[in-house]
C-alpha cells in the first residue's frame, strides 16, 4: 500500500538544509607572514648563477690540492746505471787495434757508470804514462768523475799505506786531495774468490775520493771515484754505488 507524505516531511528536509548552511564554521584569517629582518627569503639562484658557482667551487678545490700535493722531485728518482767492461789494454792496443775490439769478451775489469755520465777519451799519451785506462764525469758537475788506472809488473799488493803514497806520486790531483784531508781511512777486503783489495776514503775540506786498489793478472789496479766536497754531500749514495761496484774479471 503506497505511503502518504505529509506535506510538513518537506518543510523538515528544508528547513534541515537551511540550517546546515547557516551553521558552517567560517576559517579565521591566515595571519601575515613575519616579516622581521631574519625572516626575509632570497629568491632561488638562478640555474647560470648555479652553474658559475659549481663551477668556481670545482677549480678551487682542484688549486687546492696542486697546491698541497708534494710534487715528485727529480733529485729523488732512483739512480740507474750502466756496465762499464775495461780492458785495460796498452797503448799500443788503444780503442781494439792488435787485439780484441769485443770489450766484454776481452774486459779485465768492471764498474757502474750512471746513466747520463759522459765517457772522456784517454789518449794514448795518458795510457803509457799514468797508465789511466778509463773516465767518466757527470756533465752537470764535471769535477764529479771516476776512473780507472792501471800498472803492470805487480803481483801482490804492498802494505796499504804504501800503496796510497805511490798512487800519489803518479796523481797530482790525489796528492792535493791528501795534503789537504780531514781524514784519511783506509781497509781491506776480499771478494768471493779470496781477492785482496784495499778501500780508501779521503775526506777533505774541498774535495772527497774513495780508491779502490787491487792486484791481478800481474797488474795494480786503482779505481777512483772523485767529487768536491759540496757535490759529495748531495751524491753521496751515488758515489758510494759506482765505488763499490769495482771489481776484477777473468
Amino acid at each position: 500500500m503506497a505511503t502518504i507524505l505529509h506535506p510538513s516531511s518537506f518543510l523538515s528536509s528544508s528547513s534541515s538544509s537551511s540550517t546546515t548552511t547557516t551553521t558552517t564554521t567560517t576559517k579565521p584569517p591566515i595571519p601575515p607572514p613575519f616579516s622581521g629582518p631574519h625572516a626575509t627569503l632570497s629568491p632561488p639562484p638562478s640555474k647560470p648563477l648555479l652553474i658559475k658557482l659549481t663551477t668556481t667551487l670545482t677549480a678551487t678545490a682542484l688549486a687546492t690540492t696542486i697546491l698541497t700535493t708534494t710534487s715528485p722531485s727529480l733529485a729523488d728518482s732512483p739512480t740507474t746505471y750502466h756496465i762499464y767492461y775495461g780492458t785495460a789494454a796498452s797503448a799500443a792496443n788503444y780503442g781494439g787495434y792488435g787485439g780484441n775490439s769485443d770489450k766484454k769478451a776481452s774486459a779485465e775489469y768492471i764498474y757502474d757508470v750512471p746513466d747520463g755520465w759522459k765517457e772522456r777519451l784517454v789518449s794514448k799519451v795518458e795510457k803509457g804514462t799514468n797508465g789511466t785506462d778509463s773516465e767518466f764525469y757527470n756533465p752537470k758537475k764535471k769535477t764529479e768523475k771516476e776512473y780507472l788506472t792501471y800498472l803492470a809488473g805487480f803481483r801482490q799488493l804492498a802494505p796499504k799505506d804504501a800503496v796510497l803514497n805511490n798512487l800519489a806520486l803518479s796523481d797530482v790531483n790525489l796528492q792535493d786531495i791528501i795534503a789537504n784531508a780531514d781524514s784519511v781511512t783506509s781497509e781491506e777486503r776480499k771478494d768471493e774468490n779470496g781477492q785482496l783489495y784495499y778501500d780508501y776514503e779521503i775526506d777533505g775540506v774541498t774535495a772527497h775520493s774513495l780508491i779502490t786498489v787491487t792486484c791481478a793478472k800481474n797488474k795494480l789496479y786503482a779505481h777512483f771515484v772523485n767529487a768536491p766536497a759540496p757535490e759529495w754531500k748531495k751524491d753521496q749514495d751515488t758515489l758510494r754505488h759506482i765505488h763499490q761496484s769495482f771489481k776484477t774479471v777473468g
